[in-house]
């Protein structure tokens, strides 16, 4: 079986989790903020905050911009359901702006259409969630123009995207956004098991991304409502939540942050040899903007129309029964029961519609062999219903 996607881990990943189990701390310790200032340092923000998912970071970055009920937070619809569910979690409202057809991240011009209809309703978003599909950054310089003449803040979902670059800076700086959030699930571009991390520059933010990762409790005098009562104490301030990272999982994220450009850089040799491979007239591959440098978490296709009759469908159930565990990312989130209830007119995202009907995301990870790359491309290209001679 050669999966989508799949972690890297050496045997200094090993020994770096062993060594925190035989130390004194397994959580709460010291490498959880090795690890936020490697990343922090890495990304050149002024502050990181790690926690258990990327879920849990994306809520606590939206509970730190005000999120709340009554208010609206627009995400793309190309992306995995916490870009949007994040929201709702705070009591708030979620919309979503069609992709573009060429980077399959927000649409800068359908952004902009939509704020100037939202604008003459009064109905304008508190936050813009743009999400780095495969490892992308989308047009953030646009995006962060389009946030300061609508008032809206802007939190990155860079879920897929540490390790890569927009117009030559490591994305995760912030130099466009209030919050960027990174993931280290095991298929991303490094792990810790199940992590996520907010980076963010706004001393106030920080303070309170802090607060709301444990509890929502404080034990800085400086924090507190009035003088503590004994060096025992500490006050709950906000309604938070126990989001922490363990020391376990801070230790293998900072073992892996070490081999961070390695795996990068083999996934863009993965994705040069792809584009060799795969010049079929019936194959779209994967466009990069020339400001951006992605980190490829993924490496997707879309199937058009062909003369060989090859179906989106039927190339992506051929690849499974083959063992090659392609997968598609993402469902459309408004097209999930939840979400339909709520009631969204698909006639509004003509070019995710298009892209769910085509896309498919094969095999892209740093360890893929040569002879199993070879072995995914032959596959794809083999003719429906070939049959081999025994």
């Amino acid at each position: 079986m050669i999966p989508y996607g799949r972690q890297d881990i050496s045997e200094a990943d090993i020994q770096a989790v062993v060594d925190v189990l035989k130390s004194d701390f397994l959580t709460q310790g010291p490498a959880v903020p090795a690890f936020e200032k490697a990343v922090a340092d890495y990304c050149d923000a002024h502050y990181a905050f790690a926690v258990n998912s990327a879920t849990s970071a994306l809520h606590i970055a939206c509970l730190s911009l005000g999120v709340g009920k009554g208010d609206l937070v627009w995400t793309s619809p190309i992306t995995f359901v916490a870009s949007a569910n994040c929201a709702l979690y705070c009591g708030a409202e979620v919309d979503f702006v069609d992709i573009d057809s060429a980077t399959y991240n927000m649409s800068v011009s359908a952004l902009e259409e939509k704020l100037v209809k939202a604008e003459k309703t009064g109905r304008l978003p508190k936050v813009v969630i743009p999400v780095h599909l495969a490892g992308q950054s989308c047009e953030m310089d646009k995006i962060h123009a389009l946030g300061q003449k609508y008032g809206f803040r802007i939190i990155e979902d860079a879920s897929h995207a540490i390790g890569g670059k927009y117009k030559g800076k490591a994305i995760g700086g912030c130099q466009y956004s209030d919050i960027t959030v990174f993931s280290f699930h095991p298929v991303k571009i490094i792990t810790t098991g199940e992590g996520g991390m907010c980076l963010t520059n706004d001393p106030q933010l920080a303070i309170s991304l802090n607060r709301y990762r444990s509890h929502g409790i404080v034990r800085q005098a400086s924090e507190m409502t009035h003088a503590p009562d004994g060096p025992w104490y500490y006050q709950q301030i906000e309604l938070g939540y126990n989001y922490r990272m363990t020391d376990i999982q801070a230790a293998l994220g900072l073992s892996q942050m070490k081999r961070l450009d390695e795996f990068v850089a083999e996934r863009h040799a993965l994705a040069t040899r792809y584009n060799e491979l795969l010049q079929e007239d019936w194959i779209e591959l994967p466009w990069q903007h020339p400001d951006t440098y992605s980190g490829l978490h993924l490496f997707i296709i879309r199937i058009k129309k062909n003369k060989q009759g090859i179906t989106h469908r039927q190339l992506f159930e051929k690849l499974r029964t083959a063992g090659i565990l392609v997968n598609l990312h993402y469902i459309p989130v408004y097209t999930h029961p939840y979400y339909e209830a709520i009631g969204y007119d698909r006639k509004e995202f003509p070019q995710a519609e298009s892209y769910y009907s085509e896309a498919i995301s094969i095999p892209m990870f740093a360890t893929l062999t040569e002879s199993e790359q070879q072995f995914v491309v032959d596959a794809i290209k083999k003719p429906s219903g070939y049959q081999n001679l025994f």
